[in-house]
């Protein structure tokens, strides 16, 4: 790595950097508390996960300005190993998930990328979007009307202190005057505190206090498998958006070995597994952090603070950080897919409306995203099967016909090929020029075995033109209608 690469990832933004980090630790506080919560465990089990997450992810990630930590999609998957095995073992689960998700990126995994489409990602970011609001009307139900004005005031300094001056993030001064206003009015109102005890003290390295056996591995190998790939989708997922964001690049397989050590130094620290969150990347994006100083200083400054004034961070009204949340569903969301509902293709926004219906009822991110892709080959396999044409002509003589293939040939275009020849035209020979299309798959070369073994059971001698090199390799390797008894074979005897 040279230095101007240093530089340019660590010290090109530094004020804004250090800002940024506040305003990230902060609303990270409340989130890992609650995801400890979620997934059974001690408040400081997600505390010290997401300190070493962004800390780790800080110098191993791929994308500088992208904050990893404790997530609720990482906590949901830890629910039953932690009521049935107890907390040793998902320390466990916690580094095999690291191991897993580095080889992923030796294994230039996140290439898989390149599959997911626009729409897809669209609808991941809409469904996070109503997930993270959704995730904020606890705060807001069976509440005095304390909460409603907090959280309105909030929201008022977030969207126009940034008139006033852009030198310092609004999301912070909000954090810092609620509480201001909520301390010096007494105002009895649910604050950070009441979430869960903060710890007094630093991680220290410890070892998974399980037995090494295979017994273990398969207690702890499917929760890790599943975490891997759950962490990485979403890593992922967020690293394309912030991408979007800042019109910058990320190196995807970097990340993945990045998250690998960042949850392999989680396990041994007393921390869960967590990955790349997008609500947290979009406020230290939107608080102006774009380096990975950022990222940095939002896991310093998160253990400072819970460690050495937890007493403050404690009376932090979760008002304060419910209108910031408030502020990164808003702007996560992306508005402008609601008016291309109308304008884009059916068939994209089907792909889209469907990652969002699923992520948002099953609280899961990886069965949207796979629900969405497989929507999106489905759509992508039934276009390019339709594009093809077989056009033909007959020779002088009135013997020979001269058949033309323009197109993709597999598995979805295979059956309107068979259809497009006359097997019953009374000819001695037929001519199939395919230099215009590509057989692509053993569906398409099944398809021209049966249509040539038709054509020979009239009685018509057949000859293929223009086969390219790479169809004529899977033509040569899998066709039967140069061998022998091919003809038996097509009529079943």
């Amino acid at each position: 790595m040279s230095i101007q690469t240093i530089r340019q990832d660590w010290f090109s933004y530094i004020r804004n950097d250090l800002l940024a980090g506040v305003v990230v630790a902060l609303a990270l506080i409340p989130e890992a508390i609650a995801f400890s919560i979620i997934a059974g465990v001690d408040p400081k089990v997600g505390l010290y996960a997401s300190f070493s997450m962004a800390v780790v992810i800080a110098f191993a990630g791929g994308r500088p300005g992208m904050i990893s930590a404790a997530t609720g999609a990482m906590a949901l998957l830890m629910v039953t190993l932690v009521k049935e095995h107890g907390l040793q073992y998902l320390l466990a689960t916690t580094i095999l998930t690291g191991v897993l998700q580095m080889l992923a990126g030796w294994l230039r995994l996140g290439a898989l990328m390149r599959f997911v489409s626009r729409s897809v990602i669209t609808g991941f970011v809409n469904a996070l979007a109503i997930l993270i609001f959704m995730a904020q009307l606890p705060e807001l139900t069976n509440v005095s009307w304390h909460v409603y004005a907090l959280t309105a005031a909030g929201l008022a300094i977030i969207y126009l202190f940034p008139y006033v001056t852009k030198a310092i993030p609004s999301p912070l001064v909000t954090i810092v005057a609620i509480t201001a206003v909520s301390i010096y009015l007494g105002l009895d109102v649910r604050t950070v505190g009441d979430m869960g005890k903060l710890p007094d003290s630093l991680p220290i390295f410890l070892l998974p206090d399980v037995p090494l056996n295979l017994h273990t591995l398969a207690i702890i190998l499917p929760v890790s498998a599943t975490l891997a790939v759950v962490g990485l989708l979403e890593s992922m997922m967020t690293a394309s958006i912030v991408d979007d964001f800042t019109d910058t690049n990320s190196d995807k397989n970097r990340e993945c070995v990045g998250q690998g050590i960042a949850n392999i130094a989680t396990g041994f620290l007393g921390g869960m597994a967590g990955c790349a969150m997008i609500g947290q990347s979009v406020i230290n994006v939107k608080s102006g952090g774009r380096g990975r100083l950022s990222t940095l200083a939002a896991g310093v400054f998160l253990l400072l603070m819970v460690v050495f004034i937890g007493d403050w961070v404690a009376r932090i009204p979760m008002a304060a950080l419910v209108a910031v949340m408030i502020m990164v569903s808003i702007g996560t969301f992306s508005w402008t897919s609601l008016r291309n509902l109308r304008e884009h293709p059916k068939s994209s926004s089907t792909v889209m409306l469907a990652t969002v219906i699923v992520v948002v009822a099953t609280h899961d991110l990886a069965k949207g995203v796979l629900v969405g892709v497989l929507l999106s080959g489905f759509f992508f396999a039934s276009k390019v099967g339709r594009i093809l044409h077989v056009s033909s002509m007959a020779a002088d003589d009135g013997r020979t016909r001269t058949y033309v293939v323009t197109g993709q040939v597999f598995f979805a275009s295979a059956e309107n090929f068979v259809k497009a020849f006359d097997y019953k035209e009374v000819i001695d020979n037929v001519r199939i020029d395919v230099s215009r299309s590509h057989f692509w798959d053993i569906t398409a070369v099944s398809a021209l075995d049966k249509v040539v073994l038709k054509f020979r059971r009239e009685a018509t001698s057949v000859e293929i033109i223009g086969l390219n090199e790479a169809s004529a390799t899977m033509v040569d390797k899998f066709a039967v209608h140069d061998k022998d008894g091919a003809a038996d074979m097509l009529m079943g005897h």
